[in-house]
């Protein structure tokens, strides 16, 4: 099966996928993706399975057009105390700004083994995956559920070792791209490479199609991507300021004024390299880089302040995902946006 007869079969015209955006994605967002003939996504690695079922059912009631469902491929960890407590006192000092202490929370992550059971019964049209990579078993049930299967890789190892678990097509996420990096194989310093060189390395070595992603804002670039072998683009950022999105007022502020010298790759949000705007966070955990603990514990330890920062319409301490495109992004309705694009790829390919 590959990415152009998948889109073909399910009716979806344009090879434009929406980043799954977990947390700042929401139904209207991917309903509206779809209906303009792209296709929209629900990022599920934060929800629960019940969250996941009205979130699918939201997607279905608005459109009957094809969405897809992504999920994070993640263990659910069982930290050293000792090292939570370190990372609680570490916070503690911007908690108190908000006259909040850190506390541990009553999970770490949602289950994904749970999750992974729900989305089978929820039968998406299509599923995809980052974080790690699922078991050939796990892929064959999904190809029995007649779910297609997107992998995200980072490099082209990764690329490669999806497409060996059966993977229909495999999303190539460039260092460019905003939010949390995907890699799952070696070093992520290593991984840290552009999206076209990685596009073209990528279909050059795999025989699934390719999906590109990170810093792809527009039509020109969608039509670059292309140039290289891609068969789709997913791109996030660019749908990340829709007026559909679930963003807050501050983190669309926040977005508006930024360009690509305003973002970094972080790990004190979450535990995780993450490409984001610079902020008062940011700058302050700076010198811990090395020291918090792996995601998901970061990211939960942090959850309740970045909640209070967005009650109290404060960006200096939100987790501000963006991309090296930001500056390209444009505040329309995603339907609007997709037509947007469609008209300016193919002005870029005549």
């Amino acid at each position: 099966m590959t990415t152009p007869s998948l889109f073909a079969r399910l009716g979806i015209e344009h090879p434009i996928i929406q980043g799954p955006m977990t947390g700042s994605d929401t139904p209207a967002l991917a309903a509206a993706v779809s209906s303009a003939g792209a296709l929209g996504m629900l990022g599920c690695g934060m929800r629960s399975p019940t969250a996941m079922k009205e979130a699918a059912e939201a997607v279905r009631a608005a459109t009957d057009r094809p969405f897809g469902m992504n999920l994070f491929v993640l263990k659910t960890p069982s930290p050293d105390p000792s090292a939570v407590q370190k990372a609680m006192a570490r916070l503690e000092p911007l908690y108190a700004e908000f006259g909040l202490q850190p506390a541990i929370p009553a999970q770490w992550c949602e289950n994904f083994e749970a999750q992974f059971e729900m989305l089978l019964a929820l039968r998406p049209p299509v599923a995809s995956f980052t974080f790690g990579i699922l078991t050939r078993n796990q892929t064959e049930r999904l190809h029995a559920a007649g779910i297609p299967v997107i992998g995200t890789a980072t490099t082209v190892a990764e690329a490669e070792a999806w497409e060996i678990v059966g993977a229909d097509a495999v999303c190539v996420s460039g260092m460019e791209a905003g939010g949390h990096r995907g890699t799952f194989l070696g070093d992520f310093q290593a991984s840290m490479i552009g999206t076209l060189p990685l596009v073209a390395e990528c279909t050059r070595r795999l025989s699934v199609p390719v999906i590109a992603a990170g810093g792809i804002m527009d039509g020109r670039g969608i039509a670059a991507a292309q140039a290289l072998g891609a068969a789709a683009v997913q791109m996030g950022t660019a749908f990340l300021v829709c007026p559909e999105s679930g963003i807050g007022a501050a983190y669309r502020e926040a977005l508006a004024g930024a360009s690509a010298c305003d973002t970094r790759c972080t790990r004190i949000f979450s535990g995780r390299p993450s490409r984001g705007i610079v902020n008062t966070m940011m700058e302050k955990l700076a010198g811990f880089e090395q020291d918090v603990p792996e995601y998901p514990v970061q990211n939960a330890l942090t959850g309740a302040l970045r909640r209070a920062a967005g009650a109290q319409g404060r960006a200096d301490y939100l987790s501000l995902w963006a991309g090296q495109g930001v500056a390209l992004a444009r505040a329309i309705p995603a339907g609007e946006l997709v037509a947007t694009l469609v008209r300016e790829r193919s002005a870029a390919a005549a």
